[in-house]
């Protein structure tokens, strides 16, 4: 489906399970993963670049509906949100996960650091020794999200561009609909005295209304990898409403509150445009393929996740097949 790409097959060798999937590789978006976000609003703070720079000045008004402004949302706050998510499901199985940050930073709370140690977390990077080069010797957060010395993360997060005018959205590039408009308030005072003056201005950047895809990439297409995003993007998904899992800033006015999903990697890039073409419903085809991703494919991921987590932590146990325990039972 994706040229060159096609001829990546997932890589189970350095896990003691064996992944078995009902489709071949070429058949599916990997190494791309589509990640479907609907957000009703947006305020990421500084995420956020616009074309507005080609109106001009005396003619720009930035909450006129009919400024048609394209843009980006980085990926600095979406990788955030998607790390926080992934630290979540493998401390959720009883695991430690690499810390984002590094023990001798300067932080604003007092021993955060050492608290964060206590709550499911271990020292950036201490899961491997300096010396090892295999990339499976750390966490499965380590691997997937890198930022040690010169080792880039597995997992690529592009920027979201997105558009008002839908028909300039192509979703299979990572892109979305969305609204952007420019906010100013005024905080004003609360003294009787004052009647309620303002005491000064505040500016900021949202898009509204967005539908879309957020496109990741992996460099290398290992099932725990897989297992992992499917099962933190369902995580934020039920948790959308925790304030400290939404996406973006504003969390006290209810931005960032994203419904997102993983897009059926079964599907054809057709598929996956008729998705978010509201003119069309789902076909048959689509439907087998949610059925064979949904009871067959997407366990072997989550299984690979499990093995590799266990692999790690003798405490845990080596995942099986539900088939293999029916037989067991038998």
């Amino acid at each position: 489906m994706h040229g060159d790409q096609d001829r990546q097959s997932v890589s189970d060798s350095h896990l003691d399970i064996d992944v078995d999937l009902p489709r071949d590789v070429a058949d599916t978006t990997f190494p791309d993963l589509y990640v479907g976000l609907d957000i009703d609003l947006l305020a990421p703070g500084d995420g956020i670049v616009t074309d507005r720079h080609h109106a001009s000045a005396d003619r720009y008004e930035a909450d006129d509906p009919q400024n048609q402004i394209a843009g980006q949302i980085s990926p600095f706050t979406l990788s955030g949100w998607l790390r926080h998510g992934c630290e979540r499901v493998v401390q959720a199985a009883g695991a430690t996960v690499c810390h984002p940050g590094e023990a001798n930073a300067d932080y604003m709370l007092k021993d955060v650091y050492e608290r964060d140690l206590e709550a499911g977390y271990h020292e950036k990077g201490s899961c491997v020794d300096k010396s090892e080069t295999d990339s499976d010797a750390g966490c499965v957060i380590h691997g997937l999200f890198g930022g040690f010395g010169d080792r880039a993360g597995r997992v690529i997060r592009r920027p979201i561009s997105f558009s008002p005018i839908r028909k300039q959205v192509d979703v299979t590039q990572g892109e979305a609909e969305a609204h952007y408009r420019q906010l100013n308030t005024q905080v004003r005072s609360r003294n009787d005295d004052d009647e309620g003056q303002p005491l000064r201005q505040a500016t900021r950047d949202v898009v509204g209304n967005l539908e879309g895809t957020w496109r990741l990439t992996l460099r290398e297409l290992k099932p725990e990898y897989v297992g992992l995003l499917v099962e933190a993007i369902d995580f934020l998904d039920a948790h959308s409403d925790a304030y400290e899992l939404q996406l973006g800033g504003a969390r006290n006015f209810g931005g960032g509150m994203a419904d997102a999903t993983i897009v059926n990697p079964l599907y054809s890039e057709a598929e996956i445009r008729r998705v978010y073409n509201r003119a069309h419903d789902a076909t048959g085809a689509m439907g087998t393929k949610d059925a064979i991703w949904r009871d067959q494919c997407r366990e072997e991921f989550v299984r690979a996740l499990q093995a590799r987590t266990a692999q790690r932590d003798g405490d845990l146990p080596m995942p099986t097949r539900s088939d293999d325990e029916e037989e067991d039972g038998a």
